[in-house]
C-alpha cells in the first residue's frame, strides 16, 4: 500500500466540500498560539462561534424585557424548544413529535424507565452491556433497587467473548432466546463508548420485541456521529446528550425520543410536570394534567434558554452539512486514521476495521499506556484516556481535517518510539 503523506492529506482537505465549516468553530490553542490537535469531540465538541451571538441575544432580551421575554423576546422563550424538533428529527431519524430537547441524558433515562421498565414478578430483568457507560449502570441499578430487585438476579450484562473486544449480535440473540421471557427491558448503546462499536438498532429492537421486551437506546456517542433511524428501527425510546458530537457545550440540554405508537397509550405511566402540560391550557393553572401532544408530555420543567441557544448554533451547522455528507467524510477520516495507525509498532486498534461497525471514534491500546497518553497531551493532542487501557481518538468531521489526522499519527509514532526505546 502506498504511504499516505502530508501532501496527500492537504490534497484531501483541498477537495473537502465540508472544509469551510471548520471555520465556524473556535479551536483551542497551545501555549505557542498554534492550534491543538483536537480529537476529543467524543467527550466535548468544540464551540460553534455563533453560540456566543445567540446567547448574547437572549441575555440582551432578558436585560431589556425581564419576564415579558417569555412571550415578547425575539425567540419567544415559551415556544423556544419547538424550533429544534425538525432538525433533531432529521438528526436521529424520527418524526418531529417524537423528539424533544429537554433536561439531561440520565434524567431522561430515568423518566423513560418510569414508562418502559414495568417489571412483573416473572418479567423483571434488564439487559445492558457490561461495559456500558457507568451512568447507565448507576441508573439501571438504582431502578432495580427502587423496584425491589437485586442486581445479581435482575441484571444481565452482555460482554464480549474471551479475547475479543466487541459484542457479537448472535450472542445478544442467544441471551434473549434463553432469558427473553424474563426480560422487561433491553437497554443498549447506539455506539459503545469504550470500544467504539456501532450497534444495529433495528436488529436489536426486532430481537427484543420478538421476546416481548421493551427496548431503549443510549445514543450519547451516536447522535451527530452516525446516521440514525429511530422511528423505522422501532425503538420504544432513546435518550442522548448534545455536548459531544452535537457541540452544544458542557452540560448541554439532553434529548428524548418516544415512538409515536406510545403517545396515545393512556395506561402508560409517566412522571409529569408543568412544562409537559398542553400549552393551550398551561396558563389556566388547573390542577389536572392536560398532556402536550407527542413526546412533549414527558417534559417536566422550564428549560435553560441559554443552553438551547448553543444547541441552535450547532444544529444550524448540521443542517448545512447534512448527515449523509458528514458520514461520508467521517468514514474517510477514520479509514485514513486506521490505515495510518494499524502498521505502527506498539499500537493496537481494537475498534472494528469495518466502517459500518464504527462511528467517528477509534479506540487504541498503546505501548506505555497512560504515559503515552500524557505524552500526547504534552505534544498538543487532545484525546482521552479510559481505564484500564484505552486511548480514544475521535476525528469529528465537522471540524477535523485530514492534515490533522496525519499530524496526530506522526506525533503518536514519535511518542511510541520513545516509549519502546525506554523499555529496551
Amino acid at each position: 500500500m502506498t504511504a499516505f503523506t502530508l501532501a496527500d492529506a492537504k490534497a484531501r482537505d483541498a477537495a473537502d466540500k465540508l472544509a469551510p465549516l471548520r471555520q465556524a468553530f473556535h479551536k483551542p490553542k497551545q501555549a505557542d498560539g498554534s492550534d491543538v490537535l483536537y480529537f476529543g469531540g467524543n467527550s466535548l465538541g468544540l464551540m460553534p462561534k455563533k453560540a456566543r451571538d445567540y446567547m448574547t441575544e437572549e441575555l440582551d432580551d432578558w436585560a431589556t424585557m425581564g419576564v415579558t421575554g417569555y412571550f415578547a423576546s425575539r425567540n419567544n422563550w415559551v415556544r423556544y424548544h419547538e424550533q429544534f424538533k425538525e432538525p433533531l428529527a432529521r438528526l436521529v431519524g424520527a418524526l418531529p413529535h417524537e423528539v424533544a430537547a429537554m433536561l439531561t441524558l440520565t434524567a431522561n433515562l430515568h423518566l423513560a424507565m418510569v414508562s418502559f421498565y414495568r417489571p412483573t414478578p416473572s418479567r423483571y430483568k434488564i439487559v445492558i452491556e457490561k461495559q456500558a457507560f457507568p451512568s447507565d449502570h448507576y441508573a439501571i441499578r438504582s431502578q432495580l433497587a427502587f423496584h425491589g430487585f437485586g442486581t445479581s438476579d435482575a441484571l444481565i450484562e452482555l460482554a464480549p467473548r474471551e479475547g475479543e473486544d466487541t459484542l457479537r449480535m448472535e450472542d445478544v440473540e442467544h441471551v434473549l432466546e434463553v432469558e427473553g421471557a424474563n426480560v422487561a427491558l433491553v437497554l443498549l448503546s447506539g455506539l459503545a463508548y469504550y470500544s467504539g462499536q456501532r450497534f444495529d438498532l433495528k436488529k436489536i429492537a426486532a430481537m427484543a420485541h420478538a421476546h416481548g421486551c421493551a427496548v431503549g437506546f443510549d445514543l450519547a456517542h451516536a447522535v451527530g456521529n452516525v446516521p440514525l433511524n429511530l422511528h423505522d428501527a422501532d425503538a420504544d425510546f432513546a435518550v442522548w446528550c448534545h455536548y459531544k458530537y452535537v457541540n452544544a457545550g458542557p452540560g448541554a440540554v439532553g434529548g428524548l425520543f418516544v415512538h409515536e405508537r406510545h403517545h396515545a397509550h393512556k395506561g402508560l405511566p409517566r412522571l409529569e410536570g408543568w412544562w409537559g402540560n398542553n400549552l393551550d391550557t398551561r396558563f389556566k393553572m388547573g390542577p389536572e394534567f392536560d398532556p402536550a401532544p407527542g413526546v412533549d408530555a414527558w417534559q417536566l420543567s422550564n428549560y435553560s434558554v441559554f443552553s438551547f441557544a448553543a444547541l441552535r448554533a450547532s444544529l444550524e451547522l448540521f443542517e448545512k452539512a447534512g448527515m449523509g455528507a458528514l458520514r461520508e467524510k467521517s468514514v474517510a477520516l477514520t479509514t485514513c486514521l486506521y490505515d495510518l495507525l494499524a502498521p505502527l509498532d506498539g499500537v493496537e486498534v481494537f475498534t472494528s476495521a469495518d466502517p459500518e461497525q464504527r462511528g467517528a471514534q477509534l479506540s487504541v491500546r498503546v505501548a506505555g499506556g497512560r504515559k503515552t497518553f500524557e505524552a500526547l497531551q504534552a505534544h498538543g493532542v487532545v484525546c482521552d484516556w479510559r481505564e484500564p487501557d484505552c486511548i480514544r481518538l475521535a476525528p469529528a468531521p465537522l471540524y477535523t481535517s485530514f492534515e490533522e489526522v496525519y499530524r496526530l499519527t506522526d506525533v503518536l509514532r514519535q511518542v511510541i518510539t520513545q516509549q519502546l526505546a525506554r523499555v529496551v
